[in-house]
């Protein structure tokens, strides 16, 4: 029973743990002036001498009668104020139950305005704007050195992402250097005058083939690291109809060679959205591509844009094996795949959802992945709707 009535209070708010706090000093204050009221107020009734009234000479009876009287009246009176005195009471002991809550809550918000803003701050504060500090002010106490502390740590985070992009971008522009020189040196053996065996062009061609798959890995890096940076130099409004149209027409042959039937009836040119023209044709065209790529022969690709309240949406449906949902979900980090067992061959470099994810966050939108229960992926990236009328004129 103890250790429940511990967790009971460890769930409560802090600032009604503040208040039950100081009401209770405050009622507590309030009953013990009380108390010494009613004892100075009873004392004084106990030693309160009964003086004997002026006047002529009694007799003796006539004496007792009168006392007895008075004191009669006086027992009256005695009991009649200590009525008085404990309705007195508890009327101001109920009183001062009220002013103690509420100035057990006033005293508890102020304690706790400077943790309000502290919270509110860091929630605010994402990798997006790690620059951002709290820099609280007031004097040297806790709360501003738990203020301080949390300044530290986000500075010390900024440090630690600027490291890891720069990281990720250097290394791929160097590692591009050799590549290129492996590529040039494979062509340049290939292509001397005397002949070359099918086994060694065989083998340049798996050679050549791996150095594509290592170019578009650090592509992808490349893309990733600038869109996780947020340098959206180029930035337009644009319709995502056009894009995803756009992209369609350029894999026009690898659709054609899958032999996959697209439906894009409902590609329409009302979700506008604004911000890179780089990125987001990047967006749309990793979407496609993963719907060619992931997709069986003879299969089926659907599309929709369209404006849903303040978000322009783009809906990437298609054919295929029934999946899990959990392994779905994961497709957005990077290097996430589900292997031959999604379409039978172990193409890509897992980065292609990883990187529409980041252009989507980047953009103040977020991406949606779910297993169709008929089988295949719904890929759905939602980005802030820009005015239509703006889009047009632009």
């Amino acid at each position: 029973m103890r250790k429940l009535r511990r967790l009971a209070l460890a769930g409560r708010p802090v600032r009604l743990r503040f208040t039950a706090l100081y009401g209770a000093l405050f009622l507590l204050s309030g009953v013990g002036l009380l108390a010494i009221t009613n004892l100075v107020s009873l004392g004084s009734r106990i030693n309160s001498p009964v003086a004997t009234p002026p006047g002529e000479q009694l007799t003796l009876g006539a004496a007792q009668e009168l006392i007895g009287r008075l004191q009669s009246r006086l027992s009256e009176i005695q009991a009649l104020q200590a009525r008085q005195l404990l309705i007195g009471s508890a009327v101001a002991l109920a009183v001062m139950a009220v002013v103690s809550v509420v100035l057990g809550r006033i005293v508890a918000g102020r304690v706790l305005r400077p943790l309000r803003t502290i919270t509110a701050t860091t929630r605010r504060i994402s990798a997006d704007n790690l620059h951002e500090r709290l820099a609280a002010p007031g004097p040297a106490d806790e709360v501003k050195d738990l203020a301080d502390t949390i300044d530290g740590l986000l500075e010390r985070l900024e440090g630690s992402f600027a490291a890891q992009r720069r990281f990720v971008a250097n290394a791929s522009h160097e590692l591009r250097t050799p590549l290129a020189t492996m590529r040039a040196s494979l062509d340049v053996a290939v292509a001397k005058p005397e002949p070359v065996p099918a086994q060694t062009l065989a083998l340049a061609d798996r050679i050549r083939a791996e150095l594509d798959q290592v170019d578009r890995l650090l592509e992808g890096f490349l893309m990733l690291a600038r869109t996780q940076h947020g340098a959206l130099s180029d930035r337009a409004r644009l319709s995502l109809g056009h894009v995803v149209s756009a992209a369609l027409v350029a894999r026009a042959a690898d659709i054609t060679a899958k032999h996959l039937t697209v439906h894009d009836g409902d590609v329409h040119d009302d979700a506008w959205t604004q911000g890179s023209r780089t990125l987001l044709t990047r967006m749309a065209d990793n979407v496609i591509d993963n719907a060619i790529t992931h997709n069986h022969d003879g299969g089926w690709i659907r599309l929709t844009t369209t404006a849903d309240g303040a978000s322009a949406l783009l809906v990437v449906e298609t054919s295929g094996q029934v999946l899990d949902q959990e392994q779905v979900a994961r497709l957005a980090q990077p290097f996430q795949r589900l292997g031959t067992d999604r379409t039978g061959s172990g193409d890509g470099s897992g980065l292609g959802l990883s990187i529409v994810a980041a252009i989507a966050a980047a953009h103040g939108g977020d991406l949606d992945l779910r297993a169709r229960p008929e089988g295949g992926l719904r890929v759905a990236v939602s980005l802030p709707l820009a005015p239509a009328r703006a889009g047009v004129a632009a």
